[in-house]
């Protein structure tokens, strides 16, 4: 008896090991061709790449590149900006080797990491058949999509903790789930939202002592982060603020949206962007992950953004929904146990859901980024990449260069990149673009004028290509 479970269970092991291997592999091959076709940004790539390369030589996780766009100075850490120290653990990967590409590979395994945990959950929950649709349907779908498509961000480290900390809590081994709940904490200044709504969670699973510990695990994580920590590293605890329609504070904005329980329905429901994402979000488990309590643990988090005035963070591009992809997925599989296995052929009926879940995720792969890769056009190579290449050639080793936001991530890895934009930042050197428009200028035409004012201020020409203009200020 002992030796056929201990095959089926390594029968498993393979198989989703596999699983999440393929994955991790599609995720990377998206991110690296992005990356060598000029598709990736100094914002956000370029920020990440200079915090883990500060703490790959031992020092300070300093991102001149936001530092000095916001007008702090070089010397600004990555953790007066974001509070993500969970970076550091990037940072042996630097010693093997440095750059952005790196960055992407680690993005890439840390997603498809969590794929075994999730397994494991549905598995407990609906049977092995359907914890591999459930998981496979995790990997194709569209906030994991949309999150490897865009540069490299924090969110990479909270699928795999989400997913550790619900299975370990439903396993019943508290050790390794209050471990990735502390982790939770270390990725972001508001996962202690999470954290809230999970201890939520776990009290309505009557689990009241987990819950209470939890929740306020949350709540002082949040407090000490965003009144202490961030203060301490050089930020504000208002930094990213997007709520200046609701108060100039938190505890201001919060009494608006309990004193005003209308106006916090329109500011939720009141855009229709904001409804695609929800409706996007709950139909990747069939609607079944709001009967779930699980689901609270992603609330929080989703309000957050919904009653912002920062259209970017209610839509259902970028990286933002990957946040809660997890628990999305594991709420649904939840309420699929909970509500079918009372009816007759429980067993059929809990794959038949899981196919279907399986089946929308498969469905939705044309509308987001990962239809990209059955697009030869996708991998060609970047048309003035000779050009571009000549260009960023110009400017030697470990200088300071102002580049265009698609060349910054290209010279990250040897040279100290700010964002060309609006405004002399006195670098030394200057790589624009002037044939596109560029993030964040309103207009080529724009970043012509801006090379004609630096000329006028001692600049001058040393590079001119293709669009692809390289300007050096001599003495400097």
């Amino acid at each position: 008896m002992f030796l056929p479970l201990t095959r089926h269970l390594t029968t498993h092991r393979l198989g989703v090991g596999s699983m999440a291997w393929v994955a991790a592999v599609v995720y990377a091959v998206l991110g690296l061709v992005r990356f060598a076709t000029f598709r990736a940004t100094t914002f956000d790539m370029v920020i990440v790449d200079q915090a883990v390369r500060g703490y790959a030589s031992f020092g300070a996780p300093y991102t001149p590149s936001v530092g000095v766009s916001k007008g702090l100075g070089p010397e600004t850490l990555q953790l007066a900006d974001h509070f993500s120290p969970v970076y550091a653990l990037l940072s042996p990967f630097y010693w093997i080797a440095d750059g952005p590409r790196t960055l992407i590979v680690c993005q890439a395994v840390l997603f498809a990491a969590a794929i075994p945990s999730l397994w494991l959950f549905a598995r407990r929950r609906l049977g092995v058949a359907a914890a591999y649709l459930v998981a496979g349907a995790y990997a194709v779908s569209w906030p994991v999509a949309q999150a490897v498509n865009f540069d490299v961000h924090e969110v990479m480290f909270v699928p795999l903790l989400s997913a550790v900390m619900i299975e370990r809590f439903d396993a019943g081994r508290r050790l390794p789930a209050y471990l990735a709940a502390c982790g939770l904490l270390l990725v972001k200044e508001d996962m202690g939202l999470m954290l809230i709504g999970f201890g939520a969670a776990l009290a309505l699973s009557r689990r009241r002592l987990d819950g209470a510990i939890v929740a306020a695990a949350g709540i002082g994580g949040l407090a000490l982060v965003r009144g202490v920590l961030i203060p301490l590293a050089g930020g504000s605890d208002d930094n990213h603020w997007r709520y200046d329609h609701l108060g100039d504070s938190l505890p201001a904005a919060l009494w608006t949206l309990v004193r005003d329980p209308l106006h916090t329905l329109h500011l939720v429901f009141g855009d229709a962007m904001k409804i695609d994402t929800l409706v996007l979000l709950c139909w990747l488990t069939l609607f079944l992950c709001l009967f779930s309590p699980l689901i609270l643990a992603a609330a929080p988090m989703v309000l957050e953004r919904l009653v912002s005035d920062y259209s970017l963070w209610w839509s259902w591009d970028h990286h933002y929904n990957a946040f809660v992809v997890v628990i999305v997925f594991c709420a649904g599989a939840d309420s699929a146990a909970r509500l079918l296995r009372r009816v007759p052929a429980s067993g059929a009926a809990m794959t038949t859901w899981a196919v279907a879940v399986a089946a929308v995720a498969v469905t939705q792969i044309p509308r987001f980024a990962f239809d990209q890769l059955a697009d030869p056009g996708f991998y060609d190579r970047y048309p003035r990449a000779a050009a571009a290449h000549e260009a960023m050639g110009r400017v030697p080793d470990g200088a300071v260069v102002e580049a265009a936001n698609h060349i910054g991530p290209m010279m990250t890895h040897r040279t100290t990149v700010l964002l060309w934009e609006p405004g002399s930042r006195s670098a030394p050197w200057v790589v624009a673009d002037l044939s596109q428009w560029t993030y964040p200028w309103r207009s080529a035409a724009d970043q012509g004028r801006a090379v004609s004012a630096r000329q006028a201020d001692g600049y001058r020409i040393v590079f001119s290509a293709d669009g692809f203009v390289v300007l050096h200020r001599p003495g400097s």
